[in-house]
Protein backbone atom coordinates (compact mmCIF):
# COMPACT_ATOMS: atom_id res chain seq x y z
CA UNK A 1 0.00 0.00 0.00
CA UNK A 2 1.17 3.84 -0.97
CA UNK A 3 1.99 5.94 1.98
CA UNK A 4 0.45 8.93 0.08
CA UNK A 5 -2.15 11.06 1.62
CA UNK A 6 -4.76 12.73 0.45
CA UNK A 7 -3.83 16.68 -0.69
CA UNK A 8 -2.81 18.76 2.01
CA UNK A 9 -2.57 21.70 0.36
CA UNK A 10 -5.94 23.78 -1.34
CA UNK A 11 -3.87 24.32 -4.28
CA UNK A 12 -3.54 20.46 -4.75
CA UNK A 13 0.16 20.70 -6.20
CA UNK A 14 2.04 17.19 -6.09
CA UNK A 15 6.43 18.18 -6.82
CA UNK A 16 7.97 14.56 -6.79
CA UNK A 17 11.50 13.26 -7.31
CA UNK A 18 12.13 9.74 -8.62
CA UNK A 19 14.85 8.04 -6.42
CA UNK A 20 16.61 5.12 -5.97
CA UNK A 21 18.69 4.05 -2.76
CA UNK A 22 22.19 4.87 -3.59
CA UNK A 23 24.09 1.46 -3.63
CA UNK A 24 27.49 0.92 -5.50
CA UNK A 25 27.38 -1.39 -8.55
CA UNK A 26 23.75 0.07 -8.95
CA UNK A 27 23.62 3.83 -8.73
CA UNK A 28 24.96 6.55 -11.31
CA UNK A 29 27.83 3.57 -12.81
CA UNK A 30 28.04 5.72 -15.88
CA UNK A 31 30.57 7.91 -13.43
CA UNK A 32 32.86 5.16 -13.05
CA UNK A 33 35.46 5.88 -14.59
CA UNK A 34 36.34 8.27 -13.16
CA UNK A 35 35.08 7.55 -9.79
CA UNK A 36 34.98 4.35 -7.93
CA UNK A 37 31.81 2.31 -7.58
CA UNK A 38 31.67 3.82 -3.72
CA UNK A 39 32.32 7.64 -4.65
CA UNK A 40 29.99 7.38 -7.61
CA UNK A 41 26.98 5.78 -4.64
CA UNK A 42 28.34 8.81 -2.20
CA UNK A 43 28.13 11.82 -4.87
CA UNK A 44 24.35 10.09 -5.90
CA UNK A 45 23.81 10.60 -2.13
CA UNK A 46 24.90 14.38 -2.33
CA UNK A 47 22.74 14.88 -5.35
CA UNK A 48 19.48 13.39 -3.60
CA UNK A 49 20.13 15.26 -0.15
CA UNK A 50 20.18 18.67 -2.75
CA UNK A 51 17.48 17.75 -4.29
CA UNK A 52 15.26 17.23 -1.25
CA UNK A 53 16.30 20.58 -0.09
CA UNK A 54 15.55 22.16 -3.23
CA UNK A 55 12.36 20.50 -2.97
CA UNK A 56 11.68 22.07 0.22
CA UNK A 57 11.56 25.47 -0.73
CA UNK A 58 8.58 24.96 -3.35
CA UNK A 59 5.95 26.44 -0.92
CA UNK A 60 2.15 25.17 -1.58
CA UNK A 61 2.83 21.68 -2.69
CA UNK A 62 3.34 18.51 -1.09
CA UNK A 63 6.75 16.92 -1.30
CA UNK A 64 7.16 13.68 -2.30
CA UNK A 65 10.00 10.69 -3.24
CA UNK A 66 8.62 8.62 -5.35
CA UNK A 67 11.36 5.60 -4.11
CA UNK A 68 13.07 2.07 -4.92
CA UNK A 69 13.38 -0.79 -4.27
CA UNK A 70 10.46 -1.33 -1.58
CA UNK A 71 12.82 -2.69 0.80
CA UNK A 72 14.12 0.75 0.80
CA UNK A 73 11.20 2.88 2.41
CA UNK A 74 12.86 3.36 5.80
CA UNK A 75 15.72 4.48 4.49
CA UNK A 76 13.84 7.35 2.33
CA UNK A 77 11.69 8.12 5.30
CA UNK A 78 14.67 9.30 7.62
CA UNK A 79 16.35 11.03 4.83
CA UNK A 80 13.02 13.45 4.59
CA UNK A 81 10.12 12.24 7.14
CA UNK A 82 8.04 15.00 6.30
CA UNK A 83 7.77 14.01 2.57
CA UNK A 84 4.94 11.42 1.53
CA UNK A 85 6.53 8.73 -0.17
CA UNK A 86 5.43 6.49 -3.52
CA UNK A 87 6.86 3.58 -4.05
CA UNK A 88 7.80 3.18 -7.90
CA UNK A 89 5.61 0.83 -9.80
CA UNK A 90 6.45 -0.81 -13.70
CA UNK A 91 8.81 -2.41 -15.74
CA UNK A 92 10.43 0.59 -17.13
CA UNK A 93 11.26 4.28 -16.45
CA UNK A 94 8.19 5.38 -18.73
CA UNK A 95 5.84 3.35 -16.80
CA UNK A 96 6.96 4.29 -13.58
CA UNK A 97 6.46 7.64 -14.48
CA UNK A 98 3.40 7.06 -15.53
CA UNK A 99 1.98 5.46 -12.68
CA UNK A 100 3.24 7.84 -10.35
CA UNK A 101 0.90 10.59 -12.10
CA UNK A 102 -1.79 8.58 -12.64
CA UNK A 103 -1.83 7.35 -8.47
CA UNK A 104 -1.44 11.55 -7.60
CA UNK A 105 -3.99 12.64 -9.96
CA UNK A 106 -6.20 9.91 -8.71
CA UNK A 107 -5.24 11.00 -5.29
CA UNK A 108 -6.85 14.39 -5.75
CA UNK A 109 -3.62 16.40 -6.80
CA UNK A 110 -4.29 18.87 -9.78
CA UNK A 111 -0.80 19.43 -10.65
CA UNK A 112 2.32 17.21 -10.82
CA UNK A 113 5.61 17.79 -11.45
CA UNK A 114 8.25 14.90 -11.14
CA UNK A 115 12.19 16.02 -11.35
CA UNK A 116 15.17 14.08 -11.76
CA UNK A 117 17.28 13.77 -8.92
CA UNK A 118 20.27 14.04 -10.63
CA UNK A 119 20.65 17.60 -11.52
CA UNK A 120 21.88 19.05 -7.76
CA UNK A 121 22.23 22.78 -9.18
CA UNK A 122 18.63 23.50 -11.02
CA UNK A 123 17.73 26.65 -10.18
CA UNK A 124 14.52 26.69 -7.41
CA UNK A 125 13.16 29.23 -10.09
CA UNK A 126 12.62 26.19 -12.58
CA UNK A 127 10.39 24.17 -10.19
CA UNK A 128 8.36 27.54 -9.43
CA UNK A 129 8.15 28.12 -13.28
CA UNK A 130 6.92 24.22 -13.54
CA UNK A 131 3.82 24.86 -11.68
CA UNK A 132 3.00 28.05 -12.96
CA UNK A 133 3.28 26.94 -16.45
CA UNK A 134 0.20 24.75 -16.18
CA UNK A 135 -1.92 27.45 -15.68
CA UNK A 136 -1.64 28.31 -19.30
CA UNK A 137 -0.04 24.83 -20.61
CA UNK A 138 -1.16 21.34 -20.32
CA UNK A 139 2.32 19.63 -20.06
CA UNK A 140 5.38 21.54 -18.90
CA UNK A 141 9.02 20.36 -19.45
CA UNK A 142 12.31 20.90 -18.53
CA UNK A 143 14.67 20.49 -21.20
CA UNK A 144 18.29 18.38 -20.49
CA UNK A 145 21.51 19.29 -22.66
CA UNK A 146 21.22 15.44 -23.48
CA UNK A 147 18.02 15.43 -25.15
CA UNK A 148 16.13 14.64 -22.66
CA UNK A 149 14.28 16.20 -20.02
CA UNK A 150 15.26 16.77 -16.06
CA UNK A 151 11.43 17.68 -15.30
CA UNK A 152 7.93 16.63 -16.92
CA UNK A 153 4.70 18.21 -15.44
CA UNK A 154 0.74 17.39 -16.13
CA UNK A 155 -2.36 18.67 -15.14
CA UNK A 156 -3.80 15.65 -16.39
CA UNK A 157 -2.70 11.76 -17.23
CA UNK A 158 -0.82 11.90 -20.61
CA UNK A 159 -0.12 7.80 -20.58
CA UNK A 160 1.22 8.33 -24.61
CA UNK A 161 4.11 10.91 -23.59
CA UNK A 162 5.47 8.30 -21.07
CA UNK A 163 4.80 4.81 -22.08
CA UNK A 164 5.38 5.12 -25.71
CA UNK A 165 8.73 7.24 -25.27
CA UNK A 166 12.09 4.95 -24.75
CA UNK A 167 13.18 7.03 -22.15
CA UNK A 168 17.43 7.55 -21.45
CA UNK A 169 18.01 8.16 -25.47
CA UNK A 170 19.04 11.53 -26.98
CA UNK A 171 15.32 11.52 -28.68
CA UNK A 172 13.35 11.81 -25.49
CA UNK A 173 12.39 15.35 -25.42
CA UNK A 174 11.66 15.55 -29.32
CA UNK A 175 9.83 12.28 -29.23
CA UNK A 176 7.98 13.55 -26.16
CA UNK A 177 6.89 16.48 -27.84
CA UNK A 178 5.81 14.87 -31.06
CA UNK A 179 3.49 12.90 -28.98
CA UNK A 180 2.11 16.05 -27.12
CA UNK A 181 1.77 17.29 -30.55
CA UNK A 182 0.19 14.20 -31.87
CA UNK A 183 -2.30 14.36 -28.64
CA UNK A 184 -3.29 17.88 -29.25
CA UNK A 185 -1.56 19.06 -26.01
CA UNK A 186 0.33 22.12 -25.73
CA UNK A 187 3.62 22.47 -23.98
CA UNK A 188 5.66 25.12 -21.86
CA UNK A 189 9.11 24.83 -21.99
CA UNK A 190 11.80 25.90 -19.12
CA UNK A 191 15.18 26.94 -18.92
CA UNK A 192 17.20 24.26 -20.29
CA UNK A 193 19.78 22.91 -17.94
CA UNK A 194 21.93 19.23 -17.36
CA UNK A 195 22.03 16.28 -15.42
CA UNK A 196 24.70 14.69 -14.29
CA UNK A 197 25.81 11.14 -15.38
CA UNK A 198 28.73 10.94 -16.82
CA UNK A 199 32.45 12.27 -16.82
CA UNK A 200 31.88 15.16 -19.28
CA UNK A 201 28.93 16.10 -16.79
CA UNK A 202 30.39 16.01 -13.61
CA UNK A 203 33.67 18.59 -14.64
CA UNK A 204 30.61 20.71 -15.76
CA UNK A 205 29.13 20.58 -12.48
CA UNK A 206 32.90 21.28 -10.90
CA UNK A 207 33.35 24.29 -12.94
CA UNK A 208 29.51 25.31 -11.92
CA UNK A 209 30.64 24.91 -8.34
CA UNK A 210 33.74 26.77 -8.50
CA UNK A 211 31.87 30.19 -9.64
CA UNK A 212 28.31 29.65 -7.70
CA UNK A 213 27.32 30.92 -4.49
CA UNK A 214 27.88 28.96 -1.40
CA UNK A 215 24.54 27.91 -0.76
CA UNK A 216 24.17 26.13 -4.16
CA UNK A 217 23.94 22.27 -3.63
CA UNK A 218 25.76 22.42 -0.59
CA UNK A 219 26.17 18.75 -0.10
CA UNK A 220 27.42 17.53 -3.85
CA UNK A 221 29.58 20.76 -2.95
CA UNK A 222 31.19 19.48 0.03
CA UNK A 223 31.13 15.72 -1.62
CA UNK A 224 33.37 16.85 -4.43
CA UNK A 225 35.79 18.56 -1.97
CA UNK A 226 36.22 15.68 0.26
CA UNK A 227 36.83 13.41 -2.41
CA UNK A 228 39.78 15.10 -3.82
CA UNK A 229 41.55 16.85 -0.62
CA UNK A 230 44.92 17.30 -3.30
CA UNK A 231 42.93 19.41 -5.46
CA UNK A 232 41.51 23.14 -5.28
CA UNK A 233 38.60 22.82 -3.50
CA UNK A 234 34.98 24.14 -4.44
CA UNK A 235 34.28 27.53 -2.80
Amino acid sequence: MQSCTKPKFASKLALLTMAKRPAPGRTKTRLSPPLSPLQATGLYEAFLLDTLDLMRQVTGVQPVIAYAPAPEKPYFAGLAPEFDLYLQEGPDLGTRLDNAFSHHFAMGYDRVVIMDSDSPTLPLSALRAAFEALDRVDVTLGPCDDGGYYLIGLKRPAPRLLREVRMSTPNVLTDTLALAGAESLSVGLLTPWYDVDDAATLNRLRKELATAPPATAPNTRQFLNLLNPNSIKIS
